[in-house]
């Protein structure tokens, strides 16, 4: 594993996929179980997770919540077109936080695409209405999610 820069590509081999492999699995999983099951010692798997925290590779050990189950049972797609072009520090702002998934800076015709959970539609609808009271939004365009074909965060299937 090698990396001088964070925002370098990190080089990984097959042991530190398989740690992944089996933190993904269950983050819970002790060091020493991890150990057996690769047949290496449990200060190799310590120093190869520490090393995979510190590059960047893993960012941080999260449960992944069932949202229905919680009661937000609608997913919104939302579109939004900033004057200038310019998202200013919409991830620090409280309404954002509470429904707010990911947003993402991107090209084309909106300038950010915002991924969010709500309860129901009446959620959804003060959500939009005080974003396009925000002074720097010109638009947004919604979109609904009917069914969810593929959801997953862990993204562990790339390596």
């Amino acid at each position: 594993m090698n990396s001088n820069n964070k925002d370098e590509v990190v080089i990984i081999d097959e042991t530190d996929k398989n740690i992944i492999e089996m933190i993904n699995e269950d983050a819970r999983t002790p060091y020493r179980q991890i150990s057996r099951e690769l047949d290496i010692s449990v200060g190799t798997v310590h120093n190869r997770v520490d090393k995979l925290m510190k590059t960047g590779v893993i960012k941080k050990f999260a449960p992944i919540m069932d949202h229905r189950k919680l009661g937000y049972g609608l997913t919104s797609i939302i579109g939004v077109r900033v004057k200038g072009g310019k998202l200013q520090n919409w991830e620090n702002k409280e309404s954002f936080s509470k429904h707010v998934l990911a947003i993402y800076d991107v090209t084309g015709e909106y300038d950010a695409f915002l991924i969010a959970k709500f309860k129901d539609t009446d959620e959804l609808d003060r959500f939009v209405k005080n974003l396009l009271k925000e002074p720097y939004v010109e638009r947004t365009y919604t979109q609904t999610v009917l069914n969810v074909v593929k959801e997953d965060s862990s993204s562990i299937h790339m390596l």
